[in-house]
C-alpha cells in the first residue's frame, strides 16, 4: 500500500463584512467534501481558511456602526464560524488575516520581493476626499459618465453604456462616502513587477495546475501583456503597514492569499506533527490546492503564483475553480426570496440536504450551478430517503424481529456485492477529480440495484410463508450490507447520516477501505429514522423568510419600483385607460437633500426641487443607498400629483420612480441629460 499523501487545502477567504449566503456555501461545501474524501481514504489532508479582514470597506462599516474594526471582524468571525460548523464544514483551522502570523509573513514576502528587485515605486494621481481625508478607490467615486452622460456612475465603468474609463474622466465626481467633491492629489505607490514573471506564468498555467477553460482565459490575459500591480494604499486604511514606509499599507489583495499561509502557520503552532516549511518551502513535496470561484481567478492564477515564485516559495499544485450559483435559473434575488443566507437555510432545513444537492450538480468544470428549489425537494426525497435510507428501514425490522438483531453469515447475491466492489474505484476517481455529480450518479445507480433486489425478493411477503425465515434473514442481511456500502461511498457528502448509520450498524467510524468487507454474525442496534422527507412548506417558509418586505416598503414609502413582478404579481393585467395615465403629472426632480429617517428601517427623506416648489418625499430605498448624501444633486423622476400621504414621520408629497427587484438592487430612474427640474415628462 502506498504512503498516505500529505495535502494542504484552502477555500477562498470570506470577506469579514457580511453574512455567508448559499452562493458562498457552494465553495465551502465543495472543498469540505473533497477534504473529507481524502481523509476517508487515509491521506493526511489539512483544511485551513480565514476571514479576509482588511480594507476600506471594513474600516468604513466599523465607523458607521460606532465600533472598532477589530470588534467588527471579531463579531463577523463568530457568525461565519457558526454557519460553517452547522453546515458541517470541518476546517482544521479557521483564522483571520488580521493576525500576527499574517503580518509577519506579508512583511517577509514583501521584503524578499523588494530585495530581489520586484518592487517598483512611482507617483500616482488619485481623487482625494477632503472631508474624510482619504484617497478614494474607484468604487467610492461617483459621477456622470464621460461617454453617455449617465449620472451616478462608478469611477471605473458606466452601468448604462458599458464604457470603461479612469476615475479622473468622470464629470462632476462626488465621493460616495461623504458626498464631497474630491480633489486630485499625488501619492507614492508601490508596484509588484508582474511582467517579470511572464515566462514563468505561461509555463505554470499550462502545467496541469488549472482546468483547461481557466488556463485558456489566463492565456488571453498573458497574450495581451501583463501590467505592474499596485500593492499599496494610503492611510487611513485598515490593514498592515508596509515595512519601513510609514502611512503606506498593503492592499488587501496582497495579504489575503498570504492568509492561507498564516492560518496554516497558526495551526502548526498547535500541531507539532506539522512542519510549515514542508508545505510552503521552495522544495516542498507536499500537495497544495486552492478552491476558488471564477471571479477571483486573476488574483490566484497570476498574482499569487508570481508572488510565491519571486519570494522563493512553492507554488500551488492545483487551483480548482467553480462557477456561480443561481437559484431557480436566475441570479439570487432578495425580492424573490432566493438570496438565501446560510443561517436562514439552517433555520428551516438540515444541512446535508443541500450538501447532497450540491454534490449531485457539481462537475469538475467552471459551469454555473442552479439550485432549483422544486428539483431540490424531489431529488433529496427520491435519492436519500426513497433509495438509500429506504434500504435500511426495509430490512432492519425483519432482522430484529426474526433474529434478535443479528445479521446472519451469508451472501445471498454475490453478483450484487461484486458489482458494488467493482464500482468503488470509479466512484473514488470521480471524487478525486472533483466530479461529485458522477460520484453521486454511480452511487445512486447502485442504490437502485439494491432496491430492485429487495423488491424482487420481497422479504415482507416471504416472512408470511412457512419455512422462509432463513431466506428472509439472508436477504435482509445482504440489504444491510449494501446499505453500509452506500454509506461508505456517501460519507464525504453526508457525515451526519454516516455517523447515525454507524451507530445503527454498531461499527467503528467507517473508512473507504471498509467497502471491501461485509458484516457477518453481527449485532445491530435498534433502527430509528435516519432522515425524513423535505416538506415543501419548509422550503416555502425559507424563501419567505429571505424576502425583503417590499409590499410594506412600497406602501409606506411611496416608491414605485418599475417592473417589479413581486409587487404587482401580474402588472400587465392591471390595465388603466389612457385618460387615467395622462392624468399622471410626471416631473423631473432635483434631489436637494437626502437623509436617513430616525426610527425607520427602510426610508430616506428626500427634499426635491420640482421647479416651482420644493417637495418632501419619503422613499423606501435606504437598502440601496446607505450613504444618502450621494443622491444629492442628482435628477430623478417623480409623480407630482399624488395625494399627500400622512405618515408617522411626516407628510410625503409625491412618489419618486425606481426600478429593480428590491434590497440593494433598487435604482432611481433618471431623465436624459439636459433635463431641468420641474419639466413635465410626456
Amino acid at each position: 500500500m502506498s504512503e498516505p499523501r500529505k495535502i494542504l487545502v484552502t477555500s477562498a477567504l470570506p470577506y469579514a463584512n457580511g453574512s455567508i449566503h448559499l452562493g458562498h456555501m457552494l465553495e465551502y461545501i465543495q472543498t469540505d467534501m473533497w477534504v473529507r474524501f481524502q481523509k476517508h481514504r487515509g491521506n493526511q489532508c489539512i483544511y485551513v481558511c480565514a476571514d479576509d479582514a482588511h480594507g476600506s470597506a471594513i474600516m468604513l462599516r466599523a465607523e458607521k456602526e460606532g465600533i472598532t474594526p477589530e470588534q467588527l471582524i471579531a463579531n463577523v468571525k463568530a457568525e461565519h464560524s457558526a454557519d460553517f460548523a452547522d453546515f458541517l464544514v470541518d476546517f482544521d483551522n479557521f483564522h483571520s488575516t488580521h493576525s500576527d502570523e499574517n503580518r509577519e509573513l506579508s512583511s517577509m514576502i514583501y521584503k524578499r520581493l523588494r530585495d530581489a528587485g520586484h518592487i517598483a515605486t512611482r507617483s500616482v494621481t488619485q481623487y482625494f476626499d477632503p472631508e474624510k481625508k482619504m484617497f478614494l478607490a474607484d468604487r467610492f467615486i461617483k459621477g456622470t459618465c464621460p461617454k453617455c452622460a449617465a449620472e451616478d456612475q462608478y469611477g471605473d465603468n458606466c452601468e448604462k453604456c458599458g464604457a470603461t474609463y479612469a476615475p479622473t474622466d468622470l464629470k462632476d465626481p462626488k465621493s460616495a462616502i461623504s458626498g464631497a467633491t474630491p480633489v486630485l492629489k499625488d501619492s507614492k505607490h508601490f508596484f509588484f513587477d508582474l511582467p517579470a514573471f511572464d515566462a514563468m506564468l505561461k509555463s505554470w498555467t499550462r502545467s496541469g495546475t488549472l482546468q483547461d477553460a481557466v488556463a485558456n482565459k489566463i492565456a488571453e490575459w498573458l497574450d495581451s501583456g501583463l501590467q505592474q500591480w499596485d500593492i499599496s494604499r494610503d492611510a487611513p486604511y485598515f490593514g498592515f503597514e508596509i515595512p519601513e514606509e510609514p502611512g503606506k499599507y498593503f492592499y488587501v489583495w496582497l495579504d489575503a492569499p498570504i492568509g492561507y499561509m498564516a492560518s496554516f502557520k497558526n495551526l502548526c503552532a498547535r500541531r507539532p506533527d506539522l512542519d510549515f516549511d514542508a508545505y510552503w518551502g521552495k522544495d516542498a513535496t507536499t500537495e497544495l490546492y486552492h478552491f476558488i470561484g471564477k471571479d477571483i481567478v486573476n488574483f490566484h492564477a497570476l498574482f499569487w503564483p508570481a508572488m510565491l515564485e519571486g519570494a522563493a516559495l512553492r507554488t500551488p499544485t492545483g487551483i480548482n475553480v467553480h462557477g456561480y450559483l443561481t437559484v431557480n435559473g436566475q441570479k439570487m434575488s432578495k425580492s424573490r426570496g432566493t438570496f438565501i443566507k446560510a443561517r436562514t437555510y439552517l433555520d428551516h432545513l438540515p444541512p446535508e440536504y443541500l450538501r447532497y444537492y450540491y454534490a449531485s450538480k457539481l462537475g469538475r468544470g467552471v459551469d454555473d450551478l442552479d439550485l432549483n428549489l422544486e428539483d431540490f425537494v424531489q431529488k433529496v426525497n427520491s435519492d436519500l430517503i426513497g433509495k438509500v435510507v429506504n434500504i435500511a428501514s426495509r430490512c432492519a425490522g425483519f432482522i430484529h424481529k426474526g433474529n434478535a438483531g443479528v445479521m446472519v453469515e451469508t451472501n445471498a447475491a454475490p453478483e450484487l456485492t461484486d458489482a458494488f466492489l467493482a464500482a468503488a474505484p470509479s466512484i473514488a476517481d470521480a471524487y478525486e477529480a472533483r466530479d461529485f455529480a458522477r460520484a453521486m450518479r454511480e452511487t445512486m445507480a447502485l442504490a437502485d440495484r439494491a432496491n430492485a433486489y429487495i423488491a424482487e425478493k420481497a422479504p415482507w411477503a416471504l416472512a408470511k410463508q412457512e419455512g422462509k425465515q432463513d431466506e428472509v434473514q439472508a436477504v435482509c442481511a445482504l440489504g444491510i450490507n449494501l446499505f453500509r456500502q452506500l454509506v461508505i461511498f456517501l460519507k464525504p457528502v453526508l457525515p451526519n447520516l454516516a455517523a447515525d448509520a454507524e451507530k445503527f450498524l454498531n461499527v467503528e467510524p467507517l473508512t473507504w477501505e471498509d467497502h471491501k468487507t461485509l458484516l457477518a454474525n453481527h449485532q445491530l442496534n435498534p433502527f430509528s429514522a435516519l432522515m425524513t422527507r423535505i416538506d415543501p412548506v419548509k422550503v416555502e417558509a425559507m424563501a419567505t423568510a429571505s424576502k425583503e418586505d417590499l409590499t410594506a416598503t412600497d406602501s409606506s414609502a411611496d416608491t414605485a419600483p418599475a417592473g417589479n413582478g413581486e409587487l404587482a404579481k401580474d402588472p400587465l393585467s392591471a390595465e388603466i385607460d389612457f385618460d387615467a395615465f395622462a392624468a399622471i403629472d410626471l416631473r423631473v426632480a432635483l434631489i436637494l437633500k437626502a437623509e436617513h429617517v430616525e426610527g425607520a428601517d427602510k426610508l430616506l427623506r428626500l427634499t426635491l426641487d420640482i421647479g416651482d416648489e420644493q417637495r418632501n418625499v419619503f422613499s423606501g430605498i435606504k437598502s440601496a443607498y446607505p450613504n444618502p448624501s450621494e443622491l444629492e444633486g442628482r435628477l430623478t423622476m417623480m409623480i407630482a400629483n399624488l395625494k399627500p400621504r400622512k405618515m408617522r414621520f411626516g407628510i410625503s408629497q409625491g412618489m419618486v420612480m425606481a426600478a429593480g427587484p428590491g434590497g440593494e438592487e433598487i435604482y432611481l430612474l433618471s431623465p436624459d441629460s439636459g433635463a431641468k427640474p420641474g419639466q413635465r415628462i410626456k
